[in-house]
């Protein structure tokens, strides 16, 4: 299982392969939280928050990575997987950021479609 300086170190090899055009307004950067963060409308603890795309009035816009929740649910997963579910979870968040930019919400609705579909399998 990789360490959370070993995590840091893949996040910042992603981000820098990453067109620089892409973290436009993005002042608050990439941000690696070692805590696990639980969905609170996960069914019996099983829907974790892997990253979250953040805008605020105060603080700006930024990326939250969430170790523990990386680990918890891809910890079993070599070095080169690993680095693979963050640079989707990455370029999912980045897709968040693109979309406030341009005001868009296609990939909030996808998400809120998973959501609505994880519910209707868990009977909630």
């Amino acid at each position: 299982m990789l360490t959370m300086d070993e995590m840091e170190k893949i996040l910042d090899e992603i981000a820098e392969s990453f067109p620089p055009e892409i973290f436009q307004k993005l002042n608050g950067g990439i941000i690696l939280q070692p805590e696990m963060k639980l969905n609170p409308i996960g069914k019996d603890q099983d829907l974790f928050i892997l990253g979250e795309y953040h805008f605020d009035s105060i603080l700006g816009r930024y990326i939250t990575i969430y170790f523990g929740s990386m680990t918890k649910v891809y910890g079993y997963l070599s070095r080169e997987n690993m680095m693979e579910k963050l640079k989707s979870t990455l370029k999912h968040e980045f897709r968040h950021h693109l979309e406030s930019l341009a005001g868009e919400k296609d990939l909030e609705i996808a998400d809120k479609q998973y959501i609505e579909a994880y519910l209707k399998r868990n009977d909630r």
